[in-house]
């Protein structure tokens, strides 16, 4: 995370990142490209942040930021203005993180306006192979199934539960199922015309899915009514369009595990131990999984990336390979993001994981 690069590492890049510790290198590259002929164009309020795209508006479609007084983070009210309404939400932020306050979707009628007026990006694939071209062989380029204008997650219910709160969602699935499809059937549509764009780029993996369709949040039930029936079938679109896909599920796994391979996704992540908040155990999931899918993920890094002995990283790093990685298709990776690590452990991590090779 940026926190960590510029408090531990005086504020080097992702790139020296890698390079710093010799671990193989990922390159996140948005890169979204507006349609002239419908009237979009590049937000000229907008300055891409981290991870982020230029985001694409049109006369129809603006998003003014507003800016809020807040004597604790940094507030700042984004204002969605259209012919017919005006939407809004808050997002708030501090050294670590952002998170939103206010959701977008406030009546339920309010889909209809994003259905109706809301920008419909696509890729700029030319964009992302120079990118890519640059990058060469030091490790990979990772993009993501398009999210939601200042906010969102790739997944269709992931990106709703940004917008509409994830508990008034989930209550939603049992007062008013009729709308929860409609909603998640206009962000459906919003990313299958961003992947159908994605033929010819040279990404290596798009990620899709978000941590709110984690067994930790949803019944296995909601999955299969709600999350699979739009997220598998922009899976096989990204197939069609030439892309792999990794499906990320930060949180709870283990009872929704044939589910998610179902998917028909390339890898799975980030199998985060009940150690972070998840459930999974790595050793059971390489079991009932076998060889249909890459896993990515399993390391504790809260726990064996700081306040702990080199001896006890390696063998967590060791851990990690044993139940999941020996006979391949395994990626070891930190369970989710970092803000602190000890760098002396984070060289362990990298030295180990190098000795951990395929028999």
């Amino acid at each position: 995370m940026p926190f960590f690069l510029k408090k531990y590492l005086n504020g080097i890049s992702n790139d020296e990142f890698f390079d710093r510790f010799n671990l193989d290198g990922i390159r996140w590259i948005n890169a979204y490209k507006p349609d002239t002929n419908k009237g979009e164009y590049y937000d000229p309020l907008h300055v891409p942040g981290y991870l982020e795209a230029h985001r694409i508006v049109s006369d129809q479609w603006r998003i003014f930021p507003e800016i809020l007084s807040d004597s604790q983070y940094d507030t700042i009210r984004y204002n969605f203005v259209t012919p017919k309404k005006t939407l809004s939400m808050i997002l708030q932020s501090n050294e670590y993180t952002s998170w939103v306050t206010e959701r977008l979707i406030k009546e339920k009628s309010d889909i209809e306006i994003i259905a109706e007026y809301a920008a419909m990006p696509t890729c700029d694939v030319d964009a992302v192979n120079r990118e890519a071209e640059s990058y060469g062989e030091r490790g990979i380029i990772r993009g993501f199934v398009n999210l939601f204008e200042i906010y969102g997650q790739p997944g269709c219910w992931q990106d709703a539960a940004v917008l509409y709160g994830i508990e008034e969602l989930i209550i939603a699935t049992f007062e008013d199922p009729e709308w929860v499809h409609a909603f998640l059937e206009i962000l459906f549509e919003r990313k299958k015309y961003y992947i159908d764009s994605l033929k010819g780029v040279r990404y290596d993996v798009i990620e899709h899915g978000g941590g709110d369709a984690s067994s930790t949040v949803i019944s296995p039930q909601i999955f299969d009514d709600f999350v699979a029936p739009y997220d598998a079938p922009l899976i096989d679109i990204a197939h069609s369009a030439g892309q792999r896909v990794v499906y990320h599920t930060c949180g709870g796994m283990m009872p929704i595990l044939e589910q998610l391979v179902e998917l028909g996704a390339d890898a799975l992540e980030t199998f985060a131990p009940e150690s972070m908040g998840g459930d999974t155990i790595l050793a059971e999931a390489r079991k009932r999984i076998g060889d249909k899918i890459c896993m990515i993920g399993g390391f504790d890094q809260f726990h064996f990336l700081k306040e702990c002995s080199p001896d006890e990283t390696r063998k967590e790093v060791r851990r990690c390979f044993n139940d999941a990685g020996k006979n391949g298709s395994y990626i070891l990776s930190p369970s989710d993001h970092f803000f602190d690590a000890d760098i002396k452990l984070l060289e362990v991590f990298a030295d180990e994981a190098r000795k951990s090779i395929y028999q």
